[in-house]
């Protein structure tokens, strides 16, 4: 029998999700109680959660394992402790899930993976999402105008969780039968739409504002985020580790000449706000610049990680101000002489 794992990877994090909740819904109906687990790749090292993944439960019957993130999981000796425990493995009381919004994860773990237990999550045609979004509200006693659709499209991450979650939003503020427009839409979302690593990106690569405003306004999206709940450097570093990946994507594609719908779509690109605002990020930065930021950021995840929490702050504006006002060139002190 074979190892209980699965790899669920792309862009929509609602569908992984979703899938991710059916298979502890099957263990549990199978086993009873179970035992469950999340870890973020990039703050747990794999070593601790396979520990947990090994160990026999006292109290349950079985144990299910999330791994996030799971594209940064890069190390030859944490590799070979996930596939050395596939290989090896044959219970089916003991499940590991791997995720990321990456397509893929390390060649090693994507081969050691049963192909019956892999599925990429592509982001839906825009066109789909309309129809979520109409859906959604119909299914909870509302209507939405069309252009309060594109409205919500436009200020939320393209994927079904961010959208059930922000979209739950006006069944608290309005009566059922009531009709969302894009007056409501601007009055609940525009005050109450929580700032993520994404947001920050996409205030980075606005072609509305130039660098001063880029930067100015970056650093006030930075600062909401570190007064939210979603405030570790750890994973706003990621989040922008991600984005600019996909960048470094985008300009492979525009020199091979691929940026048809097609190859856009397999790519992460479907919707029409990620192919504006990926061009607008490839004109703000070339593909060496795009190189030169993913090392600055790599390095400031390994200052904040080696430095502790007292410089978080700092080092975490510093980056910005490399990324932004910098384009990549690392500084030893802000220089306010900005373009």
């Amino acid at each position: 029998m074979a190892a209980s794992v699965y790899l669920y990877t792309g862009p929509e994090i609602g569908e992984q999700n979703d899938a991710v909740q059916k298979i502890k819904a099957s263990l549990k109906k199978k086993f009873g109680e179970i035992e469950e687990y999340s870890f973020y790749a990039n703050e747990t090292p794999a070593a601790e959660f396979m520990t947990v993944l090994q160990n026999e439960s006292l109290f349950a019957s079985a144990t299910c394992v999330v791994v996030k993130n799971a594209d940064v999981i890069k190390k030859k000796d944490e590799i070979e402790i996930i596939t050395g425990w596939i290989a090896a493995s044959s219970s089916e009381t003991n499940v590991l899930i791997l995720q990321s919004e990456e397509i893929a994860v390390d060649s090693k773990i994507e081969k050691a993976v049963p192909p019956q237990n892999k599925k990429v999550f592509w982001e839906m045609f825009e066109s789909d999402k309309i129809s979520w979004i109409n859906n959604f509200f119909r299914k909870n006693g509302y209507t939405i105008t069309e252009e309060a659709v594109s409205s919500i499209l436009e200020m939320i991450e393209n994927n079904t969780a961010a959208l059930k979650n922000e979209c739950s939003r006006f069944f608290v503020l309005f009566k059922n039968d009531h009709q969302i427009t894009v007056e409501d839409v601007e009055a609940v979302l525009s005050h109450t739409r929580e700032e993520n690593a994404f947001s920050l990106f996409a205030e980075m690569a606005s072609a509305s504002d130039d660098t001063v405003s880029r930067f100015e306004k970056s650093l006030e999206i930075l600062q909401k985020i570190r007064l939210s709940k979603e405030n570790s450097s750890v994973m706003i570093i990621a989040g922008l580790t991600s984005c600019f990946r996909k960048l470094s994507v985008w300009h492979k594609l525009k020199a091979e000449n691929k940026t048809d719908d097609f190859n856009l779509k397999i790519n992460g690109f479907s919707s029409k706000k990620m192919k504006t605002q990926y061009g607008s990020a490839s004109k703000l930065w070339t593909a060496g610049q795009t190189t030169a930021i993913l090392a600055v950021l790599a390095s400031a995840d390994m200052s904040i990680r080696s430095g502790g929490n007292l410089m978080e702050d700092v080092l975490l504006q510093k980056l910005i101000y490399e990324i932004v006002v910098k384009k990549g060139a690392t500084s030893a002190v802000y220089d306010f002489a900005l373009d």
